[in-house]
């Protein structure tokens, strides 16, 4: 099997990242949130549907 070029990329990103703020997962969240906010991206975010529970779910009835 070959290795994705893609994959690569990501895990070396991913690497550079950890070494960059010394594997502190919080840090490395505090920079992707900032540098979230400072791009020029639109995010959409929508409300949470409900969830489905078993009394929420529609019967059949044969």
């Amino acid at each position: 099997m070959q290795p994705d070029p893609v994959l690569s990329e990501i895990r070396e990103i991913r690497e550079r990242l950890a070494t960059k703020f010394q594997y502190d997962v919080a840090a490395i969240g505090r920079d992707a949130r900032q540098r979230d906010a400072a791009g020029d991206r639109l995010v959409v975010r929508r409300k949470p549907r409900p969830a489905v529970t078993l009394t929420s779910r529609p019967t059949k009835t044969a």
